[in-house]
């Protein structure tokens, strides 16, 4: 484990909620840390290839990055207005992945999946 990765690691675990990554580069320089913004983009799609961190994108598009919060797979459920996250368990869509995936040929299959709405506050 490289000092950057460390870093931004220990950036992800200090952020509430969701953040880009200008925001954690933006901590980290903050912290004295010297890592490259670059470095952070690269370190986050590791980070999320492996499963450690959960990626949503805001309606502008941007990619936002939490620690994964639960060790298995799941999905998201993220309110338009507000910007909160509720992690969704769902075993039917789990089913409908594998199954499409396979009955068109394909194999290595992962999927995400985000659904967006008003969350009961915000509604």
């Amino acid at each position: 484990m490289t000092r950057q990765r460390r870093a931004v690691e220990s950036a992800l675990a200090q952020a509430e909620g969701f953040c880009s990554a200008q925001d954690l580069h933006a901590q980290l320089r903050d912290a004295g840390e010297r890592v490259g913004l670059a470095t952070v983009y690269a370190q986050l799609r590791q980070l999320t290839e492996q499963g450690r961190v959960d990626v949503v994108r805001s309606d502008a598009g941007e990619a936002l990055y939490r620690q994964c919060g639960e060790g298995e797979h799941h999905h998201h459920l993220r309110c338009r207005q507000c910007g909160h996250v509720d992690e969704l368990h769902a075993p039917a869509v789990e089913t409908w992945a594998q199954e499409i995936g396979v009955s068109s040929g394909y194999t290595a299959l992962s999927h995400s999946l985000e659904v967006t709405g008003l969350c009961p506050n915000c509604a």
